[in-house]
């Protein structure tokens, strides 16, 4: 969707996003920011969350909290920061994921999967609990920023596909326990051109592309734009569904 045909279905509003100095995270506190909005930014390194709100238009529109997604004292002082500053949350995106693990997984080490759970689940079900506890009058919307990798088995990242799977489900057991006041979906998106997925394509992309039916791997724009759709009252009658946003890579099996 070209910027001509965005309206602005965030105005006055506010979306706390994690995980979102750069990549998908960012591209979604652009969106929100160009559609009216305000948004709180956060991710473990200042520097880079320093220039994301400079992009994204200076501290009038964009607040940042330094700190790891999984800490809860981060998680405590970043809502609190963004209820001082802009008085309200109405749009959760829980969009930090890690993965540290590459390979068959039986050969992964304890500690790591433990750690891919604690951030991609764990993490993403306490900051809803603490954004929807804590605004209660506001907050209407949460999404979850899965994975195609959590709808199949994948190669060498079947424990971050595990976590995603369980993301997915965590987005349907809270959007029936927190219905009618929120709705939560999720999406799912398939390689996007970010650095985080980079080991997935760099040096290799067209070979990459080549499994797409739409003829390329994603870009940040195109997860946003399903994210904000979902946090918009456009979306105000779906709740506890994932949007597979994959150029059709799914339609053929793949992840």
């Amino acid at each position: 969707m070209g910027s001509e045909a965005r309206g602005a279905r965030f105005t006055g509003k506010v979306a706390l996003i994690t995980g979102a100095s750069r990549g998908i995270g960012l591209a979604i506190a652009r969106r929100v920011v160009a559609e009216g909005g305000r948004v709180c930014i956060t991710g473990r390194r200042e520097p880079g969350l320093l220039e994301a709100v400079d992009q994204l238009g200076g501290p009038e529109v964009a607040l940042h909290s330094v700190g790891r997604a999984d800490d809860e004292d981060h998680q405590a002082g970043t809502v609190r920061r963004t209820l001082d500053r802009f008085g309200r949350i109405d749009v959760l995106v829980n969009n930090t994921g890690v993965n540290p693990v590459h390979g068959p997984l039986l050969d992964a080490e304890t500690p790591a999967l433990r750690k891919i759970m604690e951030v991609n689940v764990i993490a993403a079900l306490s900051w809803s609990r603490l954004v929807c506890r804590s605004a209660p009058e506001t907050c209407g919307a949460v999404v979850n920023v899965a994975s195609s990798a959590g709808l199949r088995p994948a190669e060498n990242i079947g424990f971050y596909g595990t976590s995603k799977a369980a993301l997915m489900h965590l987005t349907q057991q809270l959007a029936a326990e927190l219905a009618p006041a929120v709705r939560v979906n999720a999406v799912a998106p398939a390689v996007v051109r970010t650095r985080f997925a980079g080991a997935l394509y760099e040096g290799k992309e067209q070979e990459v592309a080549k499994k797409y039916p739409l003829g390329r791997l994603g870009e940040p724009e195109d997860v946003a734009a399903a994210v904000a759709f979902l946090a918009s009252g456009d979306a105000s009658w779906i709740t506890g569904q994932t949007v597979v946003v994959d150029g059709g890579l799914t339609l053929g099996g793949g992840v």
